[in-house]
């Protein structure tokens, strides 16, 4: 079994020749050289050495000495060294060790006293402590309040050991006499402490008698009030709780922050009445905003998300105080109070948390801010949740978002148009002012992604004429002169655009990575980039404009594909729009320009990698388009993509509403459950929150809002027996699984009409699992049970195995008996649960992982679906994309 102690060093083993050197140090006169041989001695002990000849050593030579670095060592030795024999008796030679013990008690020097008080408190042999009581009941009275800190702390101690109230019979009341006079902080507390784990009533007491001098008390005092309130209270008889509420609400104005704290989560532990609920909400927003740890705000969000799952109603009116924590330059603190507001949101702050967040993300604009880029992003996304759900809001900030298309983060341009994209299906209204605005910053846009999301954005939603003409004259001017490049005299390739310049200084580098698109599919993106010593212009266009024409000349053909697609869409409409043939012809000819441009840009040997194939068929497929069109084809390519579009969104729309449902908790009062109405109760000397709590109450109990979150049948579900029912010691395990830890939570039944001694549950692991506990013995009483729990590590997802014995004795059989344990198999498939992410969080990460491997299957089902939903049920896994 583990020693009791307060010192834990690493320290190498002993040997005979290192005992002897101790006690050689120890036997001479040089104080330095027995400081550090009562070191060592103590290091050896704790390693698990027994230095058996030692203990007269320093009976003789240590005991004497008036250094207090030597009484202090001295005390730490006496802690580690066994006080018992085999028999369980305790050692004459301790005697020695009584008197020594009871000199110090009576020392002239404060801190021999104090450090000696301090020691006993650690002691549990009542034989060493019986002669030594009136000696510690003296120093309740001394003059230092040092001493009588550690004086009430032993008298605490010793009251509570097994047979403690028999050595100070009175001591809750001596206690309490010195509670009433002392003065100092700390030794008030131990003596309050005391009686609120030996004489509860009398804390009580004393604590109501107070109740109006309590915001006077020091904060050590008023944190143990607290935790007696919450301990009190915690019985099923609450017969002052209005009184107890009364002293936490007083307590709040504390300047300590810890006592508001503990407080807010007391108040809220104690009421569900809504002015409860809102003066612990208050309290922590003040906390929130007051406090610089990192650490402690994201507590303090942690324990505002828990007042939001009880009580939303009461929390939405504080959600303006929450977002002022989001001045913390730390972006875990943001995006927990960005999380946080989101759920708080309805049709009235809505408007007020936009305008907020507006602000913030023009504040990232001045380049101050430490990951402005990230910060921003999480912004948007948090703008777009907003604009989803309360679509009212998204004109007051589209167009404001719609400045960040050209973002130098492309997350965060991402997010943007993915917002602009969803907005301009949801609100016909916002339609022709964020096609005006998308026409005119898309030459911003640098990133290839957010381009194709625009493009397409303007292939779709471009109606009128002027649009549509507005669009075209856009893209082409981002694409610049025609054709992309041009076959000099000598043989050599050059860009068009830049036809005055020689091609002096230019560099090719030219990279390849594999990427996954946007439908699954992959394909291998290369890029090639140009150094060029003087930036091509063309006539009327800057360098800067060219955004398109650069992307295409680095080689994204899969952006020149939407390029194509987008000029057919924007065509087949002007053709529906425009009166005029010879306009509408003139506009077709443009593109097939634009396309057989980029082909010829695709197929000669200017870029290190040709055109891939996809993107080929596909513009091939736009120039035959618009050479011939039929009916059909003009309505699959002008309709249904919106419609397609607008079917996805409801889809996403639904399986939100259903993850909302699925998350709400489902409760059920019994039919048998108990209902006071409080409209029946007497009400005299009741406060307004007493009876709200009452309202609260019952409400709950007729709704079943007291009703066990955990679901039984579940842990049920999870119970392993470990032995037989005939075996003399039935075990059973419940198995909880978290993250890297499992923790077995064994009940162990003493079967027999003897007890059992030296009881120990020994377990073994097989696999990538480790035991983290030693294991103790335990003494059972005849047909007694005995919960017993053991916390193992996983380093691996592998299949493990736990396996083990009960090992016992009797006092009849000498020898120890044992009881095999069934194995237990852990599965960690058993716990994974369906999870769901965004799409776009789940390209990142794959893109960021860069994995897959390639599994043989090997199967007798012939349906893809039908495959799938076996693999979805078999990993306990979730499908993202929907059905």
């Amino acid at each position: 079994m583990d020693k009791p102690c307060t010192l834990l060093v690493h320290f190498d083993k002993g040997s005979a020749a290192m005992a002897n050197e101790i006690k050689a140090d120890l036997e001479g006169s040089d104080v330095a050289a027995k400081v550090e041989a009562m070191k060592r001695a103590v290091m050896l002990l704790l390693n698990g050495e027994t230095l058996p000849t030692l203990f007269i050593t320093v009976v003789r030579y240590v005991l004497p000495s008036e250094d207090h670095t030597i009484q202090k060592l001295l005390l730490l030795y006496l802690e580690i060294i066994d006080k018992r024999d085999a028999a369980g008796r305790v050692l004459p030679e301790m005697i020695l060790i009584c008197q020594n013990l009871r000199n110090n008690l009576q020392h002239p020097n404060e801190y021999i006293r104090g450090v000696t008080l301090r020691f006993l408190c650690r002691l549990s042999e009542p034989e060493v402590l019986e002669p030594l009581v009136p000696s510690i009941l003296e120093n309740l009275e001394h003059r230092h309040h040092f001493i009588r800190r550690h004086a009430l702390s032993a008298i605490s101690a010793i009251y509570r050991l097994p047979h403690g109230d028999q050595l100070i019979p009175d001591a809750p009341e001596l206690v309490e006499r010195a509670l009433a006079s002392e003065q100092d902080a700390s030794a008030r507390r131990n003596a309050f402490l005391m009686l609120c784990l030996c004489g509860q009533e009398r804390a009580v007491a004393y604590l109501f008698s107070n109740s109006e001098r309590v915001t006077e008390w020091p904060d050590l005092l008023q944190m143990a009030a607290v935790d007696l309130i919450r301990k009190v209270c915690r019985s099923p008889n609450r017969a002052d709780k209005g009184r107890y509420i009364k002293i936490i609400i007083s307590l709040l104005s504390s300047p300590s922050t810890a006592v508001v704290y503990e407080c807010a989560g007391a108040l809220v532990s104690l009421s569900s009445a809504p002015t409860a609920v809102r003066a612990a909400a208050n309290n922590y927003c003040q906390l929130l905003t007051s406090q610089s740890d990192n650490n402690v705000r994201l507590i303090l969000l942690d324990r505002l998300n828990e007042l939001r799952t009880a009580h939303r109603d009461v929390m939405v009116d504080v959600v303006m105080d929450v977002l002022r924590a989001l001045s913390s330059p730390n972006l875990d603190v943001k995006r927990k109070v960005l999380d946080l507001v989101l759920d708080l949101l309805t049709p009235r702050n809505v408007e007020e948390v936009v305008l907020y967040l507006k602000k913030e993300v023009v504040k990232t604009q001045s380049g101050e801010l430490e990951k402005g880029g990230e910060y921003r992003q999480m912004l948007v996304q948090a703008i777009h949740a907003c604009a989803v759900e309360y679509p009212e809001v998204a004109g007051s900030v589209v167009h404001l978002l719609m400045d960040f298309l050209g973002d130098t983060n492309v997350a965060a341009a991402v997010d943007v148009v993915l917002f602009v994209r969803e907005i301009i299906e949801t609100n016909p209204k916002l339609r022709v002012s964020m096609i005006q605005r998308l026409s005119d910053t898309f030459y911003q846009i640098r990133a290839s992604r957010v381009c194709s999301i625009a493009l397409w954005i303007l292939g779709e939603y471009s109606l009128s004429l002027s649009e549509v003409e507005s669009a075209i004259t856009t893209i082409k001017h981002c694409l610049g002169d025609l054709p992309l490049f041009t076959l000099s005299e000598e043989g050599e390739t050059a860009d068009s655009s830049k036809p005055t310049q020689p091609m002096v200084n230019s560099v090719t580098v030219s990279s390849r990575r594999p990427v996954v698109l946007a439908d699954g599919t992959y394909a291998t993106q290369s890029a090639a980039t140009e150094a060029i010593s003087t930036p091509p212009v063309t006539a009327g266009s800057s360098a800067s404009t060219l955004n398109l024409r650069s992307l295409i000349l680095s080689g994204d053909f899969f952006l020149a594909a939407v390029v194509a697609c987008t000029l057919t869409k924007l065509v087949l409409r002007l053709e529906e729009v425009q009166s005029s043939k010879i306009e509408a012809n003139k506009a077709c000819t443009g593109a097939l320009l634009v396309m057989t441009s980029i082909l010829q840009l695709g197929l000669s040997s200017y870029l290190p990698q040709p055109i891939d194939n996809d993107s080929y068929d596909r513009i091939v497929l736009c120039v035959r388009l618009l050479c011939n069109t039929g009916d059909d084809v003009r309505k699959i390519w002008l309709q249904s993509c919106r419609q397609s579009f607008a079917k996805m969104l409801a889809e996403k729309q639904f399986r939100e509403t259903e993850e909302m449902k699925a998350k709400s908790q489902i409760s059920h009062a019994q039919p048998d459950d108990l209902i006071d109405f409080y409209h029946l109760k007497s009400r005299r000397g009741m406060s307004q929150l007493e009876l709200e709590d009452e309202v609260q109450d019952d409400l709950k109990a007729a709704t079943g809002g007291f009703s066990k979150e955990t679901d039984d049948a579940n842990r049920l579900n999870r119970i392993l027996q470990l032995t037989g029912f005939s075996d003399p010691v039935y075990a059973e395990a419940f198995v909880t699984v978290h993250h890297y830890d499992i923790v077995l939570d064994v009940t162990v039944i003493n079967r027999t009409k003897e007890t059992l001694q030296n009881l120990c549950l020994e377990l073994a692991t097989m696999g990538d699992l480790k035991l983290v506990d030693r294991p103790q013995n335990y003494t059972l009483a005849p047909e007694s049970s005995k919960q017993i729990r053991a916390n193992i590590k996983v380093s691996s997802t592998e299949t493990g195995v736990i396996f083990g014995n009960i090992v016992y004795e009797t006092s009849n059989v000498m020898e120890r008996s044992v009881v095999v344990l069934n194995d237990i198999h852990i599965d960690i498939m058993d716990y994974i649960s369906p999870a769901t992410c965004a799409d776009v969080t789940f390209r990142n990460m794959w893109a960021e992982f860069e994995w897959e491997n390639k599994v043989a299957v090997n199967t007798v089902i012939q349906d893809e679906k039908e495959f799938l939903n076996h693999v979805i049920k078999s990993t306990n896994m979730k499908c993202l994309t929907p059905p």
